[in-house]
């Protein structure tokens, strides 16, 4: 799956462009001379929340394709690239999915991703690093975690619980700066500056509030993706291929590689709250103790 940090910035980047798009045109249904209509307000917010949600998620693979130089695998040139495909397609085809679209991208990095609008219109990438410091059983297992997180319909789930937090981050913030405007600041005319200072404020502050649910989310479906990658290539090659990005890389990994890698980073206190996978050993031991 297209991993979620440039998913979540890509929403984000929508969301304030259709804010600020919608405020210079003057379209703010929910604004009246008596203040906020909360009716006309969360029809509003949903619009806008869902529509930044869905609109990152129709150009993901167009973006990630241009972001990470996907060089997606029109007819295979070497054995690597046969093998790739096959593998993809004989797991597609098992967990009941049209074939994604296959694709290398260079880095040394261990690394491989999944994104695409539908389960049934996915991209499905590996690293030229994954290709070079893992067995086949090994990198079978993480193509088994890809497809697997395609057929779950992760990133449809993923736009779906952006665009309810999203709603109530846009409802709940102009209704913090309402109230700050009109019981503070005793604003009785429409909307003063303290109205749009707070909203920008709050809109931040429960943002980052949010991301916590989409967070924890995202590291649920990194336990089922595992499960669907021990069910397609086997158990003891995705136990394996856990172990082998553990060794590989036995400390936290960088944010970028934690936001689109398979692997994802590991910390413990606060930031755990906002890791988009769980630690490495948590996984690993949950497939252990699978049955």
């Amino acid at each position: 799956m297209k991993r979620i940090l440039l998913f979540l910035g890509t929403n984000m980047a929508i969301l304030l462009v259709l804010s600020v798009t919608m405020r210079l045109l003057g379209v703010e249904p929910y604004l009246t001379a008596q203040g906020l209509n909360l009716t006309s307000l969360l029809i509003f917010a949903a619009v806008m929340g869902f529509g930044g949600a869905f609109i990152s998620l129709a150009i993901s693979k167009w973006t990630v394709k241009r972001s990470m130089g996907v060089q997606v695998i029109e007819a295979p040139a070497n054995s690597t690239e046969f093998w790739l495909v096959e593998t993809v397609r004989k797991y597609s085809s098992a967990a009941g999915i049209k074939m994604p679209e296959v694709g290398i991208f260079d880095s040394p990095d261990v690394n491989a991703f999944a994104t695409g609008m539908t389960k049934n219109s996915s991209l499905i990438a590996v690293s030229t690093g994954l290709l070079q410091q893992m067995t086949r059983p090994e990198a079978e297992a993480v193509l088994g975690h890809e497809v697997a997180h395609a057929a779950n319909g992760d990133m449809v789930t993923m736009a779906l619980i952006q665009g309810v937090v999203n709603t109530f981050v846009m409802f709940l913030s102009r209704v913090i700066g309402h109230t700050v405007d009109r019981v503070v600041f005793k604003n009785e005319r429409g909307h003063g500056p303290a109205f749009f200072v707070t909203m920008i404020i709050a809109e931040l502050v429960l943002g980052v509030l949010a991301s916590i649910i989409v967070m924890w989310f995202s590291r649920q479906r990194e336990f089922r993706a595992d499960r669907g990658g021990a069910s397609l290539a086997g158990r003891r090659n995705m136990i394996a291929a856990l172990e082998r990005l553990n060794a590989l890389h036995p400390q936290p990994l960088p944010d970028k590689m934690a936001a689109f890698g398979i692997a994802g980073g590991g910390n413990g206190g606060i930031k755990r709250l906002f890791m988009t996978h769980p630690p490495l050993e948590e996984r690993i031991a949950a497939l252990k103790a699978a049955q």
